[in-house]
């Protein structure tokens, strides 16, 4: 019983800081700070982080034929695409509804698996997607839904995010991590990733100066690549601690973190359909999950560097 709390206590802060990094995205843009340049400083902060986690583990990354398409596909499918639609939405939309289409990542990821092979049809999924989807028309369809009715137009770019994280964690279960263990995927990922975000950075204009002063938006960069990093490590031992049912439990805590975090941070201020959409996402995001012990990609891929979030998750 003592043991089973403990683990509760670590799921809950673990969803508590994945949930923190939704409105820091938010705070990251706020100054004017544009998607490659946020994304390029975040992946160096994450693979000095785990860096150092793989060689505290005697586990660093493997560089081989076999890896570098890996490494390719986490960085394209978790941390860039993904993160240039985050940041580009989180400019325009309230964060708290960022976190709402953060839940659809797993009902994306259904669809995702029947086309792979990696799963089979069951009724009650369908369902959970047919609940994301209503979720979904109820932010978009209803005038007084968001706080601006144009904003309806950007939810199609965020939702780019979610649905790279449920290819990127379908790719996975289907084509194998190549003997790689999930730290040192993210931590080769990030590795590579710098390298592709490099020119991007350049070459767009988007560089961030990485000198002082430093203000909000440099501190919120910073504690959500932390966040992710701690987050994410959290989770990988949990999965073997616990098992991949108990801790796919986070999902629920991400999203319902990433609004409450939305409210008392920023001062957002939701309409009814908004907490109508909410549940309807938690309840899709019920039906969809997995129901035996199975890799729970999607939710690693929510940390935005194959995690998750399979980024991130996932999730």
């Amino acid at each position: 019983m003592a043991e089973r709390l403990r683990l509760t206590v670590l799921l809950v802060a673990m969803g508590a800081g994945w949930g923190l990094s939704v409105p820091l995205g938010k705070l990251a843009v706020s100054t004017g700070y544009q998607p490659f340049g946020l994304i390029f400083w975040e992946k160096v902060i994450v693979a000095a982080f785990l860096g150092v986690v793989c060689l505290s583990r005697g586990r660093v990354p493997v560089f081989g034929r076999a890896t570098l398409w890996r490494y390719l596909m986490v960085a394209a499918l978790g941390t860039v695409i993904p993160g240039w639609a985050y940041y580009f939405s989180a400019r325009h939309l309230p964060a708290g509804v960022l976190a709402i289409l953060l839940s659809t990542v797993p009902m994306m990821a259904f669809p995702v698996a029947l086309a792979l092979g990696n799963d089979a049809f069951r009724l009650i999924r369908l369902g959970g997607l047919a609940c994301g989807m209503v979720g979904i028309v109820l932010l978009i369809g209803p005038e007084a839904s968001l706080p601006d009715p144009a904003m309806a137009a950007i939810i199609p770019v965020a939702l780019i995010a979610p649905f790279c994280y449920a290819c990127e964690g379908n790719a996975l279960a289907r084509w194998g991590t190549a003997g790689l263990d999930p730290i040192q995927l993210i931590t080769g990922a990030s590795l590579v990733g710098l390298l592709v975000m490099l020119p991007l950075v350049l070459l767009s204009g988007q560089w961030i100066d990485p000198r002082p002063p430093y203000g909000v938006a440099d501190g919120a960069l910073v504690l959500s690549a932390l966040a992710h990093a701690v987050v994410y490590s959290a989770y990988v031992w949990l999965v073997g601690r616990a098992g991949s049912v108990f801790t796919a439990q986070v999902s629920y805590l991400v999203t319902g973190f990433g609004v409450l975090w939305s409210i008392a941070l920023l001062g957002e201020v939701y309409s009814g359909y908004i907490w109508a959409a909410l549940a309807l996402m938690l309840a899709g995001l019920m039906l969809v999950q997995p129901r035996t012990r199975m890799p729970l990609a999607p939710v690693a891929a929510m940390t935005q560097d194959g995690l998750n979030g399979h980024r991130r998750g996932r999730d």
